[in-house]
C-alpha cells in the first residue's frame, strides 16, 4: 500500500496542517473526570474528546475528509504554512491534557485503546516535532505537486457544487504551492535536504504536469464526463470556467515550483543519500524507526533480522530451483530473466495476470474469516504522470459509502521487463487477503471511534499484514506454481532486505549503490523496480521497515495462539480477532492476542 496517499494523510503524518484557528481542542476540561465520577459521565466525556478531535482533522485536512465521502469542506484546501503547522502541535497538547484528565476506570477496553492510542499519537507527534518533518515536504514519491492530481481521481462529481468546490480548490492551489515553497525555503536554511538526484526526478514530474496543456492536465479529468443531469450549457460554462483557472493559475504555479526546485532548491540539496546526513540524522532515524515499527528495536537488531531472514529465504528458494533443474540460484535467477513466459506481452496482460489470482483467492475468504467486508474492489493501472517512480503496485482504500471502490493500482511502466513471478503474491498482498480487506473491515468496524477506523495510521500492522497475507496463501494451498511460488519467496526476501538496506543507508551510511549491489545478489528483483525501490527507501527512511517487521510479528502470535490452543486452535477466529480493532501497534496487538488466548482457554474448560 502506498501509505502516503490522501486516505492515510491526516493521521499517518507525524505534524498535519491546519486550515483554520483552533475548533474544539481548547475546550475547558471536562468536570466528570475524576474517580468519583460516574462512568456514563466519564464515559461522554471521552466521546466527546474523540469527536471533536475527529472533526478537527477533518476540517483542518479537508482532502482527507473528501477521500471520504465527506463533502462538506471540499472547496478548501490545506493551510501548509508554518503558522498552522505550530497552531495544530499546541491544540494537540489541549487534547492530550483533556484526554489524560479522564479516568478510565469502567471503561470497557476498546475505549482504553481508542484513549490510549490517541495519547500514543498525540506523545508521538511532540517528540516528532522537534525534526521539523514540513521543512522537507516534497520527494519524488510525492508532495504538493501529486496531491491534487491524485485526489482528483478520488472524488465524486455528480453535482453542479461537485464542480464549483473544485474549482474553487483550484484557484486555491497557488497558495497551497506559495506555502510548501517556503517551508523548504525555510529547510535550506536549516539545513534539512532530500538527496539532490531524488529531487531532479521530483522535477521531472512537476515539469510534465506544469508542460501540459489544460484539458489534458489530470486536474481537468472531472471534465472527461458530465452527468446527464447537468445542461450542456451549464457544462460549457463549467469547463470553460475550470480550464481558465487551471490555464492562468494553476499550470502558472506548477512551472513557477519548478523554477524554485531547478534554480534555488536542487542545487542546495544534499549529495549523502543517507538521513545520517542530516544535522540530527542518527537521532531523526531512530525516531522513525521506533514510530514505524511500533517496537524497541534498534536499527542494528533489525539490520541482523534482516541479514538471518534474506538467508533462510534463499535456502527455500534455492530448493525450488533444484526442483527445476537448476544446481544454484545464479543459474535459475539468470534464466527468469529469459525466460519469455514469465514475463507479461503488454500491459494489459499484466493487469489480467493480478485479475486471475485474485478470484479464486476471493472464493476462499470465507473458510479464513468469519467477517467479510462489503466494500467493493479493481484493479486500474497507475496513472501515466507517475509510473516511472511509483512501486510495482499498491493498494488505495475504497470511500466507506461505497461510492468509490478500493484499488489495487498495478505499474504497467515497461510492462514486458516485468517479472510474473511476482503477481500472485502481490496480488494478495495488496488486494485479497491483504490490504483490501483489513482496511476495509478496519472502515466498517462499529462501535470504536472514527480515527481508528479511517486513520490506519501503523505502518507495521498495516503492511505486517500484507505480507503475512502473502505467506496465508501458501498456507491454504495456492501458488501452485512453482515459479509463482519462488516469486513468493522472491517477495518474502525483498522485504527482509528491506531490512538490510535501509538500516544500511540510513544507519550504516551505505551508498546508494551497495543498496542496488545487495538487491542483486539476493534476488532476482527486475531492474526497474530494485532502481526505483532503492529510490524509495532513501526518501522514506524507515518505512521500508514495517512490512517484515509486522509479519514476523502476526506470525509469532500465530504460532503462540496454535501452541497454547492446540486442537482448539481457529484459525478464522484468529484472524478476526487480529483485525477487529482496526490497525494497532504491534506491542498493543500482542497484548490483545493474550488476552484472546486466555480467553480461548478458559472457554475450552
Amino acid at each position: 500500500m502506498k501509505s502516503s496517499r490522501l486516505t492515510l494523510l491526516a493521521l499517518s503524518a507525524l505534524l498535519m496542517p491546519v486550515l483554520a484557528a483552533p475548533l474544539h481542542a481548547q475546550k475547558t476540561l471536562p468536570l466528570a473526570t475524576s474517580q468519583g465520577s460516574s462512568v456514563q459521565d466519564r464515559r461522554a466525556a471521552l466521546n466527546e474528546v474523540f469527536d471533536d478531535y475527529w472533526q478537527d482533522v477533518l476540517q483542518r485536512n479537508p482532502e482527507f475528509a473528501s477521500t471520504l465521502g465527506d463533502k462538506r469542506y471540499n472547496d478548501r484546501v490545506s493551510d501548509y504554512s508554518v503558522r498552522a503547522i505550530n497552531d495544530w502541535l499546541a491544540d494537540e497538547q489541549n487534547y492530550l491534557m483533556r484526554l489524560a484528565a479522564i479516568d478510565p476506570t469502567g471503561f470497557t477496553d476498546q475505549e482504553k485503546i481508542s484513549r490510549d492510542l490517541l495519547l500514543r499519537k498525540f506523545a508521538d507527534d511532540m517528540e516528532g516535532a522537534e525534526f521539523k518533518q514540513w521543512e522537507m515536504p516534497v520527494t519524488q514519491m510525492g508532495g504538493i505537486y501529486d496531491t491534487y492530481p491524485e485526489l482528483v481521481a478520488e472524488l465524486n462529481f455528480t453535482t453542479v457544487k461537485d464542480y464549483e468546490d473544485w474549482i474553487a480548490r483550484l484557484r486555491a492551489i497557488p497558495k497551497a504551492f506559495d506555502q510548501v515553497t517556503t517551508n523548504m525555503s525555510i529547510g535550506m536554511e536549516d539545513h534539512r535536504l532530500p538527496p539532490k538526484y531524488l529531487m531532479e526526478k521530483a522535477l521531472e514530474q512537476v515539469k510534465q504536469l506544469a508542460g501540459q496543456k489544460p484539458e489534458d492536465s489530470p486536474l481537468a479529468l472531472p471534465l472527461k464526463k458530465f452527468p446527464a443531469s447537468i445542461p450542456a450549457a451549464e457544462q460549457q460554462q463549467i469547463k470553460t470556467e475550470m480550464l481558465s483557472v487551471i490555464a492562468k493559475q494553476d499550470l502558472p504555479a506548477y512551472a513557477s515550483f519548478a523554477r524554485f526546485l531547478e534554480v534555488s532548491y536542487i542545487p542546495a540539496c544534499r549529495t549523502d543519500p543517507g538521513i545520517w546526513a542530516l544535522p540530527d540524522g542518527a537521532k531523526y532515524y531512530r525516531f522513525l524507526v521506533r514510530h514505524i515499527t511500533t517496537t524497541d528495536l534498534t536499527p542494528e537488531q533489525i539490520h541482523q533480522i534482516g541479514l538471518e531472514e534474506v538467508k533462510k529465504d534463499e535456502a527455500a528458494m534455492l530448493v525450488i530451483a533444484q526442483k527445476l533443474g537448476f544446481k544454484d540460484l545464479a543459474s535459475f535467477r539468470a534464466s527468469i530473466k529469459t525466460n519469455p513466459k514469465l514475463h507479461p506481452t503488454s500491459r494489459e496482460a499484466l493487469l489480467d495476470a493480478y485479475r486471475g489470482y485474485l478470484k479464486p483467492m476471493q472464493a476462499k475468504l470465507p473458510q479464513l474469516f468469519g467477517h467479510l467486508p462489503k466494500a467493493p474492489f479493481e484493479v486500474v493501472p497507475v496513472p501515466g504522470y507517475s509510473e516511472e517512480t511509483a512501486p510495482p503496485a499498491y493498494y488505495e482504500p475504497g470511500a466507506p459509502d461505497g461510492s468509490r471502490p478500493g484499488r489495487l493500482f498495478i505499474n504497467t511502466y515497461d510492462a514486458t521487463s516485468r517479472n510474473l513471478c511476482d503477481v500472485e503474491a502481490i496480488a494478495y498482498h495488496e488486494g485479497l487477503p491483504g490490504h483490501h480487506l483489513q482496511i476495509s473491515i478496519a472502515q466498517e468496524l462499529q462501535g470504536i471511534p472514527a480515527f481508528r477506523r479511517f486513520g490506519g495510521g501503523y505502518t507495521a500492522y498495516t503492511e505486517g499484514w500484507g505480507l503475512y497475507a502473502e505467506q496465508l496463501g501458501k498456507d491454504v494451498g495456492f501458488y501452485q506454481d512453482p515459479y509463482s511460488d519462488y516469486g513468493r519467496l522472491q517477495s518474502d526476501i525483498w522485504r527482509a532486505i528491506r531490512l538490510v538496506v535501509d538500516t544500511g543507508v540510513h544507519n550504516d551510511h551505505w551508498s546508494r549503490q551497495q543498496m542496488v549491489d545487495y538487491f542483486h545478489q539476493h534476488s532476482a528483483i527486475d531492474e526497474t523496480s530494485i532502481q526505483a525501490e532503492v529510490d524509495r527507501y532513501i526518501a522514506w527512511p524507515g518505512q521500508a521497515l514495517a512490512y517484515k517487521i509486522g509479519q514476523l510479528k502476526i506470525l509469532e502470535l500465530r504460532a503462540r495462539a496454535q501452541k497454547a490452543l492446540g486442537s482448539k486452535f481457529d484459525l478464522r477466529a484468529f484472524h478476526d480477532e487480529v483485525l477487529d480493532s482496526g490497525a494497532l501497534p504491534l506491542d498493543t496487538l500482542d497484548s490483545r492476542v493474550n488476552a484472546w488466548i486466555a480467553d480461548q482457554k478458559k472457554a475450552a474448560e
